[in-house]
């Protein structure tokens, strides 16, 4: 049994861990990840592998089980599973996220720091870092990817957010970590000289992005104007038969006196039925944008009956006075397809839901136009891909997203969500125009600041000027790999040093 003590030392790093959701939108208290982590990184720092991995787990636990409970909300009240099925899918998704993405850093912490004996803390604190940005990385791209509460996000709206546009936001993460790593070796070691003097390395970094910060990697080239359209259908009418005629005449009532505006645009999945099923209503649509040489950009399940194999995407569609369409290529696991299917169709409501059985879009799409402008878009979850959307950000000069976050109810998800999206228009020097069912719709500028929002839960309309930009920034260019790469250099380093010794 364990002592008090003992008990302590593992609690430590999952009450630590629950309180990492404050530094995040909606409460946006990031000072807190420096003491946080700190606990994290202490805790750890001489354990063995077993406890070390365990206390991990611990941490992930809390860091998720308060960060994304979220999801509760969409398995029960939109999947209609009973509360106790609801809390243990969603306590299953929070041990998975733990198990494979924190546990795991702190497994490979305690074996590498073992096996080197590597007694330094500055050269733990080094290692740390590098291990921790290699981890979040690859949350975006293991089990599909799902790269939530990045350390990063929260110096958005800082004085220290200058480094996103060249480092994007693992580069943030980067900064944080190192700090408060940092922060614990200079307390805890015995010669404490060289931990104040990386310490003060990383002080110069933080000020460093105050002029970062005044740098325009891009330029204005003109504006377009636009209205951007939040209907606020409940999710529980959205896909109801006979609910879909109201549907289309709230957009279309609230569309009627902006037909004069370059770009009008409407939410994912405003209208809820397939391509083939609106052709008549998309071609009087389109006539009346084309006839006000205006550009409607609209989300809508597509099913493609141009091939064999009949495959359905969930897709934006561009009609009037210029046309296109893109085909989302991130899903959402349970959302948009079904993992495991065989298996888990028809558990519960939520695995059998319309809009569950997607095929993701092609890789290389033509860009939608509006205007004479070339616009990237993103649908939903797509835009919380930091190097996904950069690369996609490539020669356009405007970001889009619209998104359908009713799914999650009052809860802080989409608050979450769009703090993400945010950063985009960071990270890639471009102003977002944000268009969601029931908020947050919002212009974001280049620099990651809001211009203009709807709340959520209402019923409007979100006018304005975009600002075209053109050029790239160097995270544009470069992505993540600069960040990826100093980060293994911190493992390999402090490695390197101590099998010298």
């Amino acid at each position: 049994m364990l002592s008090p003590k003992k008990l302590f030392s593992y609690l430590l790093p999952a009450l630590a861990g629950a309180l990492v959701t404050l530094a995040f939108a909606p409460y946006n208290l990031w000072l807190l990840l420096l003491p946080i982590t700190a606990t994290l990184f202490l805790s750890i720092r001489t354990d063995t592998v077993k406890v070390a991995t365990f206390k991990g787990l611990g941490f992930g636990l809390g860091m998720f089980g308060s960060g994304v409970s979220w999801v509760y909300v969409s398995i029960h009240q939109f999947g209609s599973a009973p509360p106790v099925l609801a809390a243990l899918l969603t306590a299953a998704f929070v041990f998975t996220l733990a198990a494979a993405f924190i546990a795991p850093m702190a497994y490979s912490y305690s074996r590498i720091r073992g096996a080197l004996n590597m007694n330094s803390a500055w050269q733990q604190a080094l290692m740390f870092t590098g291990l921790w940005v290699l981890f979040e990385w690859s949350r975006t791209w293991l089990l599909t990817g799902f790269p939530w509460l990045l350390q990063g996000y929260t110096l958005l709206d800082t004085p220290f957010q200058g480094w996103a546009p060249v480092t994007g936001v693992f580069g943030l993460s980067f900064l944080l970590v190192l700090t408060a790593t940092l922060l614990a070796a200079v307390i805890v070691s015995e010669r404490k000289r060289t931990a104040v003097s990386l310490l003060a390395i990383t002080v110069v970094l933080w000020l460093a992005a105050i002029p970062l910060n005044k740098i325009q990697w891009t330029k204005p080239v003109k504006e377009i104007s636009f209205s951007a359209m939040q209907g606020n259908i409940s999710q529980s009418l959205k896909w109801d038969p006979n609910h879909v005629q109201k549907t289309i005449s709230t957009y279309y009532g609230l569309t009627q006196s902006e037909w004069q505006q370059d770009l009008i645009i409407w939410p994912e999945n405003a209208l809820p039925f397939f391509y083939s099923e609106g052709t008549q209503l998309l071609g009087q649509l389109g006539r009346i944008a084309e006839a006000n040489e205006s550009t409607l950009i609209l989300g809508m399940p597509v099913d493609d009956t141009d091939t064999e194999d009949l495959r359905y995407y969930n897709g934006i569609l561009a009609i009037g006075a210029t046309e296109g369409r893109y085909l989302k290529q991130k899903l959402v696991p349970f959302g948009e397809y079904v993992p495991l299917e065989s298996a888990l169709r028809g558990l519960i409501n939520l695995f059998d839901l319309p809009m569950s059985a997607f095929s993701k879009g092609q890789h290389d799409q033509i860009k939608l136009k509006a205007a004479g402008t070339s616009i990237t878009s993103y649908i939903c979850y797509e835009v919380v891909y930091p190097d996904f959307a950069a690369e996609q950000a490539r020669g356009s000069g405007l970001l889009i997203t619209i998104s359908n976050d009713t799914w999650f109810g009052k809860s802080i998800g989409p608050i979450q969500h769009y703090q993400m999206a945010r950063m985009r228009s960071l990270e890639t020097g471009r102003y977002l125009i944000r268009a969601t069912n029931d908020g947050i719709t919002a212009l974001v500028n280049n620099k990651g600041q809001e211009v203009s929002r709807i709340d959520r839960f209402k019923e409007g309309i979100l006018k304005g000027n975009a600002v075209v930009m053109e050029g790239n920034t160097p995270f544009m260019n470069l992505g993540s790999w600069p960040v990826l790469l100093l980060s293994l250099l911190l493992i390999l380093l402090p490695a390197g040093f101590t099998r010298r010794q």
